[in-house]
């Protein structure tokens, strides 16, 4: 299904409004009282409550998520949900009071209890999506939070401050409490769900909570670094936009509407990339497009730095309209743009694969602890920001730099301890631009639980054709010459693939083989395996050997059966000689992956696997 479609449907967009008109009004807020500030204060002034403001913001997140994470866990989020928008209209309400009066200190404690109240809306939020949306349109349903999210802070931005300098305090006030009450009018149609968790014992105590709610998160190792990957992505993306206002004023010597649009062009990106995601993955969770996001991000960082490093514009004071008509500024723009397209590559599978893999009694607190993990980072971007500038004296374009570097080391760091990553941006990247793979019966793959997978065998890259089709990791079972080629075989080793040898060839390598297959499947894990034993010379299905019914006797576990079509005669298959010996002479060409109903290890023998595959497969070899 298509994501625009979700909009249309009650189980998603009225939530997708509420979290819009939410992230506009935090926004249009907070640059409402900025802009009040500058108008009212000198500019010293102004300058230190608008950094008091940042911070009063953000604390609450520090302080209460875990709270936020209990109560989303206990209670129907769809009530949650409501709650945080009355308050949302209250705190408003009496916004256009302080407003009104001038009162600065009032203002604050209302920015603060704004964040308090976001912080008690994102638990919710997230948590809410795997309950009403299938796995297939968790990717799309992300990608249109996060576009719905940036726009709405863009958006926010601009109207906060044009509306109270163009028009007073009276307006915006006006405005931010239409915009909440219209969230609270779609938080009435958002459907309720089941509470996950509904005798859990609220913990009071905040700090002993958030400690227990981090640990929450470390508890599933892959959930764990999506967080770090996640709030990681949060300080890069800090780290640029704390950073426009100088850049535009030292660097492209712009007005201040040029940060705007320097805004306007990131926010874009990232609303692109998070929409290309559902298309580029195919509708399911597709973590190889997280290290092309983070590749991008790093890329596009440094071509930043060196569009603007050596160009100074200090002392003019150019419009927004000027800076579009410029060459060298375009450059820097489309920088800025690429830079938030790759971040929505980046950011919306880890959220899609958090909210997935998290156990759903716990999801909601997860999810407040990843709340709080970026949170840090975010502190973490502008202590990086201060050190960089102030004590080394580094420009601005040079603190791009550095985060561009320090991403990209962090890239290797976490797809090194994960390389689940890694391999799904292979297999991902072979896919799409050696094949066109069309997939079919995937929704046949258990969602949990042991399993073995058997396929015929075409090519050398059958494992990762079908791994990347797969939304559940496959420890593959193949001949270990394959897995000690020197071409692919760092590859399959990087994927934990098992390697076996024939019982005259090595006979203890494959009584260690089976007894790790053995171990996998009593864990819960997906094994795949090429019940032909070998890679077919002629193109035909070569007779199923009876090591799977070896391993079923074992291990009884559901059996899936999968064909390949179309892979006889490309580069990695034996047609015309040895594999990968020729030049390849097809690219993008059709290729097919059929999923067969699942078959009860009673029923499984080899003969019977045989027969589904080949009738699955048909006559295109």
């Amino acid at each position: 299904m298509s994501q625009s479609r979700l909009l249309r449907e009650r189980r998603f967009g009225p939530f997708f409004l509420v979290q819009f008109t939410g992230a506009f009004n935090d926004n249009a807020f907070k640059q409402a009282i900025i802009i009040f500030f500058a108008m009212t204060l000198t500019a010293a002034q102004a300058e230190h409550v608008a950094l008091e403001a940042s911070a009063l913001f953000i604390a609450p997140y520090f302080l209460f998520s875990a709270t936020a994470g209990q109560l989303a866990e206990k209670y129907d989020k769809a009530t949650v949900i409501r709650a945080t928008k009355i308050l949302e209209i209250l705190l408003m309400i009496f916004g256009g009071v302080a407003f009104y009066f001038g009162s600065i200190p009032l203002l604050l404690t209302l920015l603060a209890l704004l964040g308090l109240q976001a912080t008690f809306f994102g638990p919710a939020k997230y948590a809410i999506l795997p309950q009403v949306l299938s796995e297939g349109e968790l990717v799309g349903g992300n990608a249109l939070v996060e576009t719905g999210t940036y726009v709405a802070i863009l958006v926010g931005n601009i109207a906060g401050a044009e509306v109270v300098a163009q028009f007073g305090t009276v307006w915006v006030s006006v405005m931010l409490v239409a915009c909440a009450s219209l969230g609270y009018v779609a938080a009435r149609a958002v459907p309720s769900v089941p509470s996950t968790v509904p005798d859990l014992k609220i913990g009071w105590n905040v700090f002993a909570e958030t400690w227990r709610t981090i640990q929450f998160t470390r508890e599933t190792r892959s959930v764990w670094l999506s967080i770090l990957g996640i709030s990681w992505f949060w300080l890069y993306g800090a780290l640029f936009l704390s950073e426009l206002p100088t850049f535009v004023r030292e660097v492209i010597g712009g007005q201040t509407n040029v940060v705007t649009l320097c805004i306007v062009f990131f926010s874009l990106g990232v609303g692109t990339g998070s929409l290309l995601c559902e298309r580029l993955s195919r509708g399911h969770i597709e973590l190889g497009l997280v290290p092309l996001g983070s590749i991008g991000l790093s890329v596009f960082g440094i071509d930043l730095f060196f569009a603007s490093e050596w160009h100074r514009a200090a002392g003019t004071s150019l419009p927004w309209s000027v800076v579009l008509t410029d060459g060298h500024h375009i450059r820097i723009l489309v920088d800025l743009a690429l830079v938030g397209l790759f971040g929505g590559f980046y950011s919306v599978p880890l959220y899609a694969l958090v909210q997935h893999r998290s156990d759903p009694s716990k999801r909601s607190r997860i999810i407040a602890g990843n709340n709080i993990i970026n949170s840090v980072f975010i502190v973490c971007a502008a202590l990086l920001a201060a050190v960089c500038r102030g004590y080394f004296g580094l420009s601005v374009p040079q603190v791009f730099l550095v985060g561009a570097i320090l991403n990209a080391l962090v890239a290797v760091y976490i797809y090194t301890l994960l390389p689940e990553f890694l391999l799904r941006f292979l297999a991902w990247l072979l896919v799409n631009t050696m094949y066109r793979l069309r997939a079919t019966g995937l929704e046949k793959i258990p969602d949990e639980g042991a399993a073995l997978v058997v396929c015929n065998h075409v090519s050398f890259v059958d494992s990762l054709i079908v791994g990347a089709m797969c939304h559940r990791p496959i420890r593959f079972v193949m001949y270990y010459r394959i897995y000690q080629s020197p071409v692919l075989g760092w590859i399959f080793r990087m994927a934990k693939a098992i390697p076996i040898a024939g019982k005259k060839e090595d006979p203890a390598l494959m009584d260690r083989a089976f007894a790790e297959v053995e171990k996998c499947l009593a864990e819960g894990e997906l094994v795949g395996i090429f019940p032909e034993g070998m890679i077919t010379y002629t193109g035909e299905i070569n007779a199923f050997r009876p090591g799977m019914e070896r391993i079923l006797a074992a291990s009884p576990v559901p059996v899936v059966p999968m064909a390949l079509r179309g892979l006889w005669g490309s580069f990695f298959s034996r047609r015309g000689g040895p594999a990968m010996s020729r030049t390849p002479r097809r690219f993008w060409s059709k290729i097919e992956l059929e999923v067969g109903d699942v078959v009860p290890a009673a029923e499984a023998s080899a003969a019977r696997m045989e027969a589904d595959v080949r009738r699955m497969r048909g006559e295109w070899k």
